[in-house]
């Protein structure tokens, strides 16, 4: 079970690092790029994009090789009431998503890869997570 959370893992890594990092974001699109938002962008390309897609609709190049497929990452606010859930959004990013019993979580838990990137500086991570979602802030779909 953990060798084949490797085999991805390091397959998904691989994949990463061929993901471009064109923007194809459609015109529906809240247009909010800010310093943080461009650093999370680079986050999110380097990450991300490889599952969840360029657009964060959860068909990026990886996403074929998963059990389950990544979230659809442009409906977070549609999905808590309007609002971009930045808490749950971090927390699912430096902890994972909770795992039912005997079940598996494809997404790798970033907050301890962060940790090793940044040289274990707490507030490095916590402010590449920052970034992260002010990103994804501004891929939620706009209210029609």
């Amino acid at each position: 079970m953990i060798m084949r959370q490797v085999v991805v893992f390091g397959g998904l890594l691989l994949i990463v690092f061929t993901v471009t990092s064109q923007d194809t974001s459609p015109p529906n699109r809240l247009p909010k790029e800010t310093p943080a938002a461009a650093h999370g962008k680079q986050t999110y390309v380097q990450y991300c994009a490889a599952c969840h897609g360029s657009d964060g609709r959860g068909m990026g190049p990886a996403a074929s090789a998963l059990k389950t497929t990544p979230a659809d990452l442009s409906t977070l606010a549609r999905r808590h009431g309007g609002k971009f859930p930045y808490g749950y959004v971090a927390d699912i990013v430096r902890f994972g998503k909770p795992v039912a019993a005997h079940g598996s979580n494809d997404m790798p838990v970033w907050g301890p890869i962060f940790a090793v990137r940044d040289n274990f500086n707490e507030a490095a991570v916590r402010q590449r997570i920052k970034n992260l979602c002010e990103y994804l802030a501004t891929l939620q779909e706009k209210e029609s």
